[in-house]
């Protein structure tokens, strides 16, 4: 019998049959959630002796919807998602210029989901432009209910885009007549609650750091705002656990004038006392410059750990980062609030491959992973790992990293995640 999870004393409770909602997806989306569910449902069985099951349940979103139900969300969807706590989903069509708004983002904002979570590690054997991928292990916390996702936006002939006109050269701003309008809104609250999920998940999986990632240096009330309010955060919730760059650090200018480079061995006052280094071995809490972190990522990306962002910063710098190992078909995600988490495939539909068996199913099936390990499965998480890893190692791969790789024939989708089930 299926049990729901729930949520007792703060703590997620999942029995051994939990019952989980999950979300085919809009063209690939069917071949790569069969994948994932194999993957998944194989993987518990022989992990845990078929001690433990997890119980689907479909529910629909998107395209299907649309044909069962002649509502791309249907209240019945979100009311699922919200009664079971956990649930993982396919991709869903995001219209360009028209039509509904992102389905992604309206589940986002209608379950509060504020943090989207984006691990990203190198996975050996992934073909990869990068001489050293492997220093690429970093967890992007990105805020996902703010920032220009908001969808405050006015067309440029509107007459709410003529009033805001108006209402701005009142104030000495000069907006030209034939812009479109959009408001860029990042709060203290949306900003402290993003950071406190991110201090605490460094905290609980012993990461080294957290950076702040803005562009506070132009946009002072928003971005400089978010880093601000992140430091607040980090030394008033955590002073037990952190220590800020500049108490590490003496800095000093590079020969460009611009760019801080740190001294090593500098003494700095942490709480009354003069302590050398880092005392405790606590987390580093710094911040970057958005466009220099996209040059870090790629020149020093070792030094980078858990880092959080603004929404829109997020979103450039989560897809940037998965290039680096080897693409969104590699990369896992994950929208969480409070309690409730909704795992995804982080890459879109690609309708032109719908129902070839041909895509690779990484994402979803290593969402499936961050899924097991929210829920406390552990070993049937590691195991889906360590098979994909074999599976790669051995160059058993889809298309998309074949065709980067010297002399290997691609596999099909269900192929891969047969391959990855025998190396468990």
């Amino acid at each position: 019998m299926a049990d729901k999870i729930y949520i007792d004393d703060g703590k997620i409770v999942v029995s051994d049959n939990p019952l989980i909602p999950f979300i085919e997806g809009d063209g690939i989306g069917p071949d790569i959630t069969r994948a994932m569910l194999y993957v998944v449902d194989e993987t518990v069985k022989r992990v845990y002796n078929g001690k433990r099951k997890i119980h689907w349940l479909e529910i629909y979103a998107g395209e299907k919807a649309m044909e069962k139900m002649h509502n791309p969300l249907p209240e019945e969807t979100v009311s699922s998602i919200k009664e079971h706590i956990v649930a993982i989903k396919g991709p869903l069509t995001t219209p360009v210029g028209k039509g509904f708004r992102s389905l992604n983002v309206t589940l986002r904002k209608v379950l509060d989901l504020y943090a989207c979570v984006r691990p990203v590690k190198y996975i050996n054997g992934t073909p990869s432009p990068m001489k050293e991928p492997e220093h690429v292990d970093v967890v992007i916390f990105r805020e996902n209910t703010e920032d220009v996702y908001a969808g405050i936006e006015f067309v440029y002939n509107s007459k709410e885009a003529q009033e805001i006109r108006d209402f701005f050269k009142k104030l000495g701003v000069n907006i030209r007549d034939d812009a479109g309008i959009g408001i860029k809104p990042i709060s203290k609250s949306g900003t402290q609650r993003l950071v406190r999920k991110a201090i605490q998940y460094a905290i609980n999986q012993k990461r080294k750091s957290v950076t702040f990632v803005h562009k506070g240096n132009i946009m002072k009330f928003t971005e400089g705002a978010f880093k601000d309010w992140g430091y607040e955060v980090a030394t008033q919730d955590f002073r037990d656990y952190i220590i800020t760059e500049d108490e590490l650090y003496d800095w000093v200018k590079d020969d460009d004038g611009v760019t801080p480079v740190k001294r090593d061995g500098a003494f700095k006052e942490l709480r009354g006392g003069r302590e050398p280094g880092n005392p405790g071995n606590r987390i580093v809490v710094k911040d970057r410059i958005a466009d220099q972190m996209f040059q870090q990522m790629l020149l020093r990306p070792d030094e980078y750990d858990v880092i959080a962002l603004p929404n829109l910063n997020g979103d450039y710098l989560s897809d940037a980062v998965a290039a680096q190992v080897g693409g969104l078909g590699m990369a896992p995600g994950a929208n969480i609030g409070d309690y409730i988490a909704l795992f995804e495939a982080t890459h879109g539909t690609a309708p032109k491959y719908a129902g070839l068996d041909k895509v690779n199913p990484g994402s979803l099936i290593l969402s499936a992973v961050m899924m097991l390990e929210y829920m406390g499965w552990i070993e049937a998480a590691l195991g889906i790992k360590k098979g994909m890893e074999r599976a790669i190692e051995e160059r058993h791969v889809t298309y998309d990293l074949a065709r980067q790789m010297e002399g290997v024939v691609p596999i099909k989708t269900s192929e891969f995640a047969r391959a990855i089930v025998e190396r468990i």
